[in-house]
């Protein structure tokens, strides 16, 4: 009776211990499944950040390119004016020639030499000089975001707001936007790039003029296609979502923009659509 009851003991322990055995290798199974299952959610992603990255720099050559057609376009079609111009007065002095007005056509002739040593300097001048365009910015209508994201700072000059990588309250002359590593940032409106820098604070800035006195900075950058002195279009990509700064580790990647009135900071988040 004693040998039964300890061979019953035994074979209920037994089947206990391969009982666990069998839920530990389920759970085991099921962590790396789960495991394998992120690795490949993980490798998708930044595929697609890749091709997202790919597409933006594809689009900004294109633009690019429209806008140099566009500028060419446009001196050519000055060029063809000024020529149409000439045209029209030699036509007119020899109207004036066959009219008999010989003193005054001899007086317009001597203008007309120093009209002429004055203007075909300039004509050589607009068709080999670089056509600039002329920037005119209406905060009102012209302000696009530069980013899709969360503003999780806003601009505050009347108050000051709290900083979480700081751990203090201040001034901010700017929004900051949320966004992610390696985002495009759009320019906000046509300009034309005047400072390209780095500080302590907002990391790599790109500055643009947006002409009637306004003028963007990009903060918290990299990866800059542009350069001083360059041309950008509403919408075309000025620089990518740079790792934030120590000034903004709690906060994360973001980017740090601000709108200026001659050279005065206002809240862009009155003029932004």
């Amino acid at each position: 009776m004693r040998n039964r009851r300890a061979a019953a003991f035994f074979r209920r322990k037994s089947y206990l211990v391969a009982m666990a055995l069998v839920l530990a290798a389920a759970f085991g199974m099921t962590g790396l499944y789960y495991s394998q299952q992120g690795k490949e959610q993980e490798a998708k992603l930044a595929a697609e950040k890749k091709e997202q990255v790919q597409q933006a720099k594809a689009e900004d050559k294109a633009m690019e390119k429209a806008a140099q057609e566009k500028a060419v376009a446009a001196a050519q079609e000055k060029a063809r004016e000024k020529a149409a111009e000439a045209e029209r007065e030699a036509e007119a002095k020899k109207a004036r020639e066959e009219a008999g007005q010989e003193e005054a056509d001899a007086q317009e002739a001597q203008a007309g030499q120093d009209d002429d040593f004055m203007d075909e300097p300039e004509v050589v001048a607009q068709a080999s000089a670089p056509i600039e365009p002329e920037l005119a910015f209406d905060a009102e209508k012209d302000l696009n975001w530069p980013l899709q994201g969360n503003v999780i700072l806003n601009y505050s000059m009347d108050q000051s707001v709290y900083f979480a990588s700081l751990k203090e309250y201040k001034y901010n002359p700017a929004i900051v936007i949320q966004g992610e590593v390696n985002a495009p940032v759009r320019s906000a409106a046509d300009g034309k790039v005047t400072d390209i820098s780095t500080s302590e604070e907002t990391g790599t800035c790109v500055t643009v003029d947006l002409g009637s006195g306004y003028s963007a900075r990009y903060g918290q950058l990299k990866e800059i296609p542009k350069k001083v002195g360059d041309y950008v279009g509403s919408g075309e990509t000025i620089g990518y979502v740079s790792e934030p700064t120590k000034y903004f580790s709690e906060e994360g990647a973001n980017l740090y923009f601000q709108l200026l009135k001659d050279g005065t900071p206002v809240d862009p988040m009155e003029y932004l659509e």
